[in-house]
């Protein structure tokens, strides 16, 4: 392989990332006039925004990824893609409640086969030294299709309508699966793990579920990045709907103006994150967990004066700042998870990870949300969503800080993950 080319492959997947991301969330900017044509609660908008989703995407994800840690994972990534992407499209034919959850359903099948493939493959082409980095990177992907989503689908969904937006954001994906099963390659497995004591080839299912339910950084972890992975979809999922409810705006400027502060905001943070994690840790380990730990309490402190703004303008800009510092922990948490399990275990420890997040963070979150909202409303009125939003994100950023803390005294104060191992990237 070129020298270059594991830059290629971060690129692609990357893109990847932000096609599963906008297909994921496309339905947030079009939430409120799917809830006008079908006559829906919020709880309903709940249901369809985080349960139809996370339903399928948390059972299929185990078995896939087991698939993943034995068989080729470029060409399960491509098939997956493929699936999502026509889901995607087919949810512009629902013709009420029933049919856009299935649709939904069918969704959150193809995007189990995502991200489990993708971070064993960018693990097993970036030395530890790189990964925090290597995951920035590809975490700004999934800035970018929240993002890119909300300002294209919030163009479209006024252009075209809410049906007609399903289905051209479906397409792109497809032709994106033909062209990563036709020109990435499947990385050796482990190649940066001999000589490094977690490094585990996958062995038995039953074995490998008692190595990752042993390993304290990996539990303590994935606990933690669920709950802050609560913070994260309710931002996604609801801010459009509080904008359009709170300020006198059309769909189309919602969309493109909550997408650009996304970008905006959201592309330093993992990047900034990736590069203060990897240098921190050269002095200590447990900086991989204080990170996260910060940036989640000052991220939820920003939000606040974002739901509580009276103008358009204030919301906007505490929102930037909310979302920048809310992507720092991004690639910290990533690495670590990545980095705690060896590599015969680490799609499947990603998709345990990924079923815990989604249960809490999409499918629970989401719900309860709407649930508060609905229950505010006779005393809040528009402003119930605001005052649901803050009350689930405050308590979840809470137990967030508290777990990371909790994971940074699993881990050794100092670690030098390269010791013993030779770079053969080139």
């Amino acid at each position: 392989m070129g020298k270059y080319y594991r830059y290629y492959v971060l690129i692609i997947l990357t893109i990847v990332s932000m096609i599963n991301i906008m297909d994921r969330l496309i339905l947030s900017i079009l939430l409120e006039d799917i809830k006008a044509e079908f006559t829906l609660t919020d709880t309903q908008l709940g249901v369809l925004a985080g349960l139809a989703f996370a339903l399928f995407y948390a059972l299929m994800s185990i078995p896939i990824a087991r698939w993943a840690d034995v068989s080729n994972r470029k060409n399960i990534l491509a098939t997956a893609l493929i699936i999502w992407s026509g889901m995607t499209a087919l949810c512009g034919a629902a013709t009420g409640f029933v049919s856009l959850f299935l649709a939904r359903l069918g969704v959150g099948i193809g995007e189990a086969g995502g991200s489990p493939p993708s971070y064993s493959i960018i693990a097993d082409y970036f030395k530890p030294s790189e990964r925090a980095r290597a995951m920035g990177v590809y975490v700004t992907g999934a800035v970018l299709g929240t993002g890119g989503g909300l300002i294209i689908g919030g163009l479209l969904g006024e252009w075209l309508g809410w049906r007609m937006t399903f289905f051209v954001l479906g397409v792109p994906g497809i032709l994106l699966g033909v062209l990563l099963y036709f020109t990435v390659k499947e990385p050796q497995r482990g190649r940066y793990d001999a000589g490094v004591e977690s490094a585990k080839q996958a062995t038995d299912l039953k074995r490998t579920l008692k190595s990752l339910a042993g390993n304290k950084v990996y539990v303590r972890v994935s606990i933690s990045f669920a709950m802050l992975t609560m913070v994260g979809y309710a931002m996604a999922l609801w801010l459009a709907p509080i904008m359009l409810r709170n300020f006198d705006v059309s769909l189309g400027k919602v969309g493109l103006y909550l997408g650009t502060t996304y970008i905006l905001g959201g592309i330093p943070g993992p990047l900034i994150g990736g590069y203060l994690t990897d240098h921190m840790v050269k002095r200590d380990e447990r900086w991989r967990a204080w990170i996260p730990a910060i940036a989640i309490v000052c991220s939820v402190s920003a939000f606040w004066f974002c739901l509580s703004a009276d103008s358009l303008e204030e919301f906007l800009g505490f929102f930037a700042l909310t979302y920048a510092i809310f992507m720092i922990p991004q690639g910290a948490s990533m690495s670590m998870l990545q980095s705690s399990v060896g590599s015969g275990e680490r799609a499947l420890g990603t998709s345990f990870t990924l079923l815990i997040t989604t249960m809490i963070g999409m499918a629970i979150g989401p719900l309860l949300i709407g649930l508060l909202s609905d229950m505010l409303a006779p005393t809040y009125g528009t402003k119930s969503l605001n005052h649901a939003l803050m009350a689930v994100c405050g308590t979840a950023a809470t137990i967030a800080a508290l777990c990371y803390f909790w994971t940074s005294t699993a881990m050794p104060s100092v670690l030098d993950l390269d010791e013993g191992l030779t770079d053969t990237a080139d």
